[in-house]
């Protein structure tokens, strides 16, 4: 049974590596990617709710006197 020759695999993977890494690379330099991005202002909207108007006062059961 012959064996199996693996003299080839180092430089194989190397070759591979690099080409799949110089291919990646070829690909990303293809995006436009933007300089600078801009912000953009945002504008709270407040809304009247009916129970902001009112005054209430609330009562919490410690602070009411005992019975």
């Amino acid at each position: 049974m012959p064996q199996l020759d693996t003299s080839t695999w180092f430089i194989t993977t190397l070759s591979t590596t690099i080409t799949l890494f110089i291919l990646m690379q070829l690909k990303i330099s293809l995006y436009d990617f933007p300089q600078t991005p801009l912000t953009k202002l945002v504008q709270l909207k407040t809304t009247n709710n009916p129970w902001e108007t009112k005054w209430t006062k609330i009562y919490s059961p410690l602070l009411l006197p005992l019975q």
